[in-house]
């Protein structure tokens, strides 16, 4: 090992292999499992995200709705408490992503991807949930020529389609937001993504639940889904919860509703968080404005800054474990912190010497759109949203109001959207599923090496068939 990866190892020497954001002395304290029957009106399966935005919003919507929350470990363990808190606007996993996709409804889809965000903001001060969000906005940076130019293009692109806020920075202008040798050009999206502390909003949520009469129960999975005459029984390993619907808030875990399980790719992703940074070292790199920030290769990194200056890096591999499960084994991968902390100290070797406090990882839910989709199974008894591949923050919420809308049978404008009635094609299975991904992988570092996406990516691209994070 060359003597300078040797010292970029060196700094991941006293991390923690843990979520920082987990690791917070204000974690609240677990709730009791579930023990014998539970009745209710609607019961939620999951306590991330997308559980307890349904769960509020339901109450919210309804405040004598009866409603039980269930969670298999404690709420906002799994990506909730996990990812790089980047709570965008917008719902398609990008408006590119969504005109490539929903050409004629992407106006609406960008008006309510903004309305969303602004809900989530107005919701957090409804219920007191200081969860450290600043809306700062993300700049997707250039780290090749490639890159510049296709940043610059996509600047044009969101010109010509009406969609505001996004500024082109060429060299000069993204160094003197952020300082990196490596940047070449930027596109800030300057009010459609806030940052936020990933765990404390999925905290703030489970208590803003409770404080509406939402009964909760943690450690608790959802274990088999049967229909009954009245409604619908969930078995969990103590007892049972029998509902007249239920919403599933699952993701990359394997859904009740066996026939979705081929519709999700869990991949792994994986971060490090830096110690605080001195003002010294603030004043190296600039970052004033403290946007999130991305890189625009196929393997991409993701940072941005805590409350306590601190830098969250992460993002670049994509790892796919055969046969798609999501176990506790796969949450680390040493070979990615090695290779995320060399990627580190090349963006910023203004920062050489800093040291990494918190390595970790978790599943996304990936689908082959990139983005949600949702739907019904047992008559309509049971609603369902997943596969928001890594963009769910702020998202999930807009996916609680779709399940809600058709439990409630309802026809809004969200449930008239094509994105929310038409679904992605489903992945193959194994041993296909691993070779496609594998061969997927290859073709995106290439094009990530030369800028040209070669066949096998535009025959996926023509499909709607594709692997992303």
């Amino acid at each position: 090992m060359a003597t300078g990866a040797m010292t970029h190892v060196k700094a991941l020497s006293d991390a923690t292999p843990r979520p920082y954001w987990l690791d917070d002395p204000s974690r609240p304290d677990p709730l009791p499992a579930l023990v014998g029957d539970e009745h209710c009106d609607l019961l939620v399966v999951g306590g991330g995200y997308s559980g307890l935005w349904t769960a509020l919003n339901a109450k919210e919507r309804d405040p004598g709705r009866d409603v039980v929350l269930i969670e298999g470990q404690e709420a906002g363990w799994a990506a909730s408490g996990r990812n790089g808190g980047f709570c965008a606007a917008s719902l398609t996993h990008g408006w590119a992503n969504g005109h490539a996709r929903w050409p004629a409804e992407l106006p609406a889809l960008e008006d309510l991807g903004r309305r969303n965000l602004d809900g989530i903001e107005a919701a957090l001060a409804r219920h007191g949930i200081d969860c450290d969000f600043e809306r700062t906005g993300e700049i997707d940076v250039a780290t090749a020529p490639h890159q510049a130019h296709e940043l610059r293009l996509a600047a044009d692109e969101a010109t010509k389609l009406g969609i505001t806020g996004h500024t082109f920075l060429d060299r000069d202008a993204v160094r003197a937001e952020i300082d990196s040798p490596t940047f070449l050009a930027g596109l800030w999206n300057r009010t459609g993504v806030a940052m936020l502390h990933p765990a404390k909003l999925a905290w703030g949520l489970k208590r803003a639940c409770r404080n509406l009469g939402v009964r909760l129960y943690e450690h608790t999975p959802g274990a088999e889904l049967s229909v009954r005459r009245a409604g619908i029984a969930v078995r969990t390993p103590y007892g049972r919860v029998f509902a007249r619907q239920a919403a599933l808030a699952t993701n990359a875990f394997p859904s009740l509703v066996k026939r979705l399980r081929p519709y999700i790719a869990p991949v792994y992703d994986y971060a490090l968080m830096t110690e605080p940074l001195t003002d010294g070292q603030l004043a190296d790199i600039g970052w004033r404005r403290r946007q999130g920030l991305s890189d625009s290769a196929n393997h991409f990194h993701y940072f941005r800054l805590t409350a306590d200056n601190r830098i969250l890096w992460g993002g670049y591999d994509i790892v796919y474990r055969y046969g798609g499960g999501v176990r506790a084994e796969y949450d680390h991968h040493p070979p990615t912190y090695q290779r995320l902390a060399e990627h580190f100290f090349r963006c910023f070797p203004q920062l050489e010497g800093v040291r990494f406090t918190h390595t970790w990882g978790g599943a996304i839910d990936t689908c082959s759109r990139f983005s949600a989709f949702f739907g019904t199974a047992h008559r309509g008894r049971v609603a369902y949203a997943l596969g928001y591949t890594g963009l769910g923050v702020g998202a999930s919420r807009f996916g609680a109001d779709v399940m809600l809308d058709l439990l409630a049978g309802r026809r809004t404008e969200r449930t008239e959207l094509e994105m929310v009635r038409s679904k992605p094609l489903p992945f193959p299975p194994e041993p296909v599923r691993s070779m496609g991904i594998g061969i997927t992988q290859w073709a995106m570092t290439r094009a990530d090496e030369n800028g040209r996406r070669n066949l096998w990516l535009r025959t996926l691209d023509r499909l709607g068939l594709g692997f992303d994070s």
